[in-house]
């Protein structure tokens, strides 16, 4: 009867979800440009698909370029939310309100806004934070351009897609830190345990698990992100903010190369795999520590 119960969720998550992913798959080994879509005709080309991608030098700088990318990035929102959270938890309660409201405001903002938001505060000329430097005192910054370079195009990018995540994992780790018993913190201080010390004995075991299922989503998300990259500088300057999913959109949505663009979607799905193996090991180790 569970089974029975539950099949009606798997099946629509199965079609939903499995029955694009395979199609995306079967895709990549076809080729599939305009004149094939059109005429209806399917071509299999194998493996070419794959070889064409490796083959190109950009792939590979793409591809660590997104890696680096995606790890900066997870890792600075996760420590940017795991200090909001501890705060959130010792401030008082009107504070607490507020800092939260703030949070919620800046998450539900919706992306295409908060881009255009972090335009106008990175504008060479009109942009509120070069005037700020300027006026207290960093005269080099009047009319910088932050987009001149692949590496600051990829900062700013970041900044935006932290700034956008930071609520949802600080919230989440909050009601984490809200599981934790009060009593552990009074036992720890009899102990006379430091705040440090009582960190890692109390607060750091009980938001473990959270913490990782936080970065393990973040990091899916990050990895994938598209409409901020793609909105700011359409992978510029010179190709040098250019991410996976800016590649498989040009290869396959842009350039109608349909075959080429499912390659690369299968590959970022590869990459992910392989990357969040350890996370979902210590997710399943958790589960079962809990069911025992």
């Amino acid at each position: 009867m569970p089974y029975l119960l539950l099949a009606p969720a798997v099946l629509g998550i199965v079609f939903l979800l499995g029955y694009p992913a395979v199609l995306v798959f079967i895709t990549s080994f076809q080729k599939l440009d305009l004149a094939e879509l059109f005429s209806g005709e399917t071509v299999w080309v194998g493996f070419d698909n794959y070889v064409e991608i490796f083959s190109e030098a950009d792939f590979w700088t793409i591809t660590l370029r997104t890696v680096v990318f995606t790890a900066v990035v997870v890792g600075g929102t996760v420590l940017a939310a795991l200090g909001i959270s501890l705060l959130l938890k010792h401030v008082p309660g009107k504070i607490r309100m507020i800092l939260q409201i703030c949070l919620l405001l800046a998450w539900a903002t919706p992306i295409l806004a908060s881009t255009t938001v972090y335009l106008w505060i990175f504008d060479q000329n009109f942009g509120i934070l070069n005037k700020t430097l300027v006026r207290i005192g960093f005269d080099s910054f009047a009319g910088f351009n932050w987009f001149q370079s692949g590496l600051s195009t990829l900062a700013v990018i970041g900044l935006l897609i932290a700034w956008q995540a930071v609520p949802f994992v600080a919230l989440t780790l909050y009601a984490g830190l809200l599981g934790v018993p009060t009593d552990l913190y009074e036992a720890a201080g009899i102990d006379g345990a430091s705040p440090w010390q009582a960190f890692w004995a109390v607060t750091w075991p009980g938001v473990r698990p959270i913490l990782a299922l936080a970065t393990f989503l973040s990091a899916i998300w990050d990895f994938k992100v598209f409409t901020q990259v793609y909105a700011i500088r359409k992978g510029g300057p010179n190709g040098d903010s250019t991410t996976l999913s800016i590649l498989q959109y040009l290869k396959g949505q842009s350039g109608s190369h349909y075959g080429l663009g499912a390659a690369v979607s299968v590959i970022m799905i590869l990459i992910l795999a392989v990357a969040c193996t350890q996370y979902l090991r210590m997710l399943i180790k958790s589960s079962d520590v809990e069911l025992r």
